[in-house]
């Protein structure tokens, strides 16, 4: 009974802590580029109800554990972007673009390969620029708002030492009892407590395709399905990534006039379905993702009474329950961004120019700070290639030796997606070097 059970427990831990640990962030984004409260309960519901479909439907079909999520680095972009000149229904119609980039990846292996050609650095850097003003709100929260963010923070910090797991949705219990605490008692009175699906007809402009549909596709993709197949591979599966990309950039786009923003396989809450803990026979954990894709669904049904507790808190709160969800992507997206030497000034300047959030010709700084980091890399590989620069210098006077110490290497910058060669990434083909023995083989 117990192995029965256990995969069953596994996918409903994995739909709570999804949910729970990030849905502040997707409330926060859809708000911030322009979606009413009712908009935004609407894209928190179409998201959660994607996920479930694609997670079910790759599960049950390929019976790999293939958790599917939104894109959370994704809602953090819709932060940093802010308001979107055309608004709410332009905001839609960037979705339905990034939609549609998504399957096309799926559908031709080179714009699969053309997004995994990124440099890792560049791709990190871009992502911590993008995640760092949300990380930055506790400590905003502390100073602004100290009597409600201080018990936030410390059952951050408890839970975080002592059961990491639950530390955010832990951290965002004691926000809604602070909020309850705090709010009027009437507050919830005329608010719209029961699911609702609010359609937008989309708009299109290309400042809106190139400052946020671009860099959304390449945010979902460089942070959330390439980490995701990683996850998998690492486990022992050899999933198939164009059919993954064709799910859920379907479902991306059914959701998207809802006011869904994009559907991903999921990185942060993969291993929770897809390691031992979900079964002890790893032919079995595709029931986890199963569970989770189905509980997620379930989950969407609470966006309205989510979306309408939320609103009655003041926004820095939210924003800070989002940047402790946030912290551990922020550091990994340093450490990947600063890892090679030899593109180090480079993830710099991506990571200033994206954090800055500047806007020029209507486009949001994530496209300038790729666009930057691109030009700078370009620059320094030239020069290291140009003969001139190759030429020793001329002999220093004569000095007391210093302490030898080993040059770092200056290696070319790894892409974003080197852990899964020397499969194209596009492609159903797998996405693992080399597969362990005994890998489970997902047919397309």
């Amino acid at each position: 009974m117990a192995g029965r059970t256990q995969p069953l427990l596994a996918g409903v831990v994995t739909a709570l802590v999804g949910f729970a640990s990030s849905f502040t962030v997707v409330l926060a984004g859809l708000r911030a580029v322009g979606a009413t409260d009712a908009q935004a309960a609407s894209g928190l519901l179409a998201v959660c109800v994607a996920s479930g479909i694609s997670a079910v439907w790759l599960g049950l079909r390929h019976r790999i554990p293939m958790s599917v999520a939104w894109s959370t680095p994704g809602a953090a972009l819709l932060v940093a972007t802010g308001p979107v000149p055309g608004g709410w229904p332009v905001a839609v119609g960037a979705f339905l673009v990034s939609g549609v980039l998504i399957v096309a990846a799926g559908l031709f292996p080179a714009l699969g390969r053309a997004v995994a050609a990124i440099p890792r650095p560049i791709a990190g850097a871009m992502l911590a620029g993008v995640l760092l003003p949300l990380c930055t709100a506790p400590v905003r929260a502390l100073v602004e708002v100290p009597r409600l963010a201080a018990p936030v923070v410390l059952a951050w910090l408890l839970l975080h030492r002592f059961a990491r797991r639950w530390a955010v949705p832990g951290a965002l219990v004691v926000a809604v009892a602070a909020i309850a605490l705090t709010a009027p008692v009437a507050g919830l009175g005329g608010a719209r407590l029961l699911p609702a699906v609010e359609l937008t007809a989309p708009a299109w402009s290309v400042s809106a395709m190139v400052g946020l549909a671009l860099p959304l596709f390449l945010v979902t993709m460089a942070a959330q399905n390439v980490p995701g197949m990683a996850v998998l591979v690492g486990y022992g599966y050899r999933p198939p990534f164009g059919a993954a990309l064709r799910a859920t950039g379907l479902t991306s786009l059914a959701a998207a006039p809802a006011g869904g923003h994009a559907v991903n396989l999921a990185a942060i809450t993969a291993a929770l379905a897809a390691g031992p803990d979900a079964h002890p026979d790893p032919d079995r954990r595709w029931i986890a993702s199963v569970t989770a894709g189905t509980g997620l669904a379930l989950l969407g049904l609470g966006a309205g009474a989510a979306t309408a507790l939320i609103a009655l808190a003041p926004p820095v709160l939210i924003e800070a329950v989002a940047g402790l969800a946030l912290l551990g992507a922020l550091a990994t997206a340093l450490t990947s961004a600063l890892a090679e030497p030899a593109a180090r000034e480079a993830a710099v300047v991506t990571f200033v120019v994206t954090a800055s959030g500047v806007t020029l010709l209507g486009v949001g700084g994530a496209f300038w700070g790729l666009v930057a980091g691109g030009l700078m890399l370009l620059l320094f590989r030239r020069r290291s290639d140009d003969p001139a620069a190759s030429q020793p210098a001329p002999p220093e006077p004569a000095t007391a030796p210093e302490p030898a110490t080993a040059p770092e290497p200056a290696t070319a910058p790894e892409p974003v997606a080197a852990s899964l060669r020397p499969a194209p990434v596009g492609s159903d083909s797998p996405a693992g070097a080399a597969s362990p023995r005994g890998a489970r083989v997902g047919g397309d």
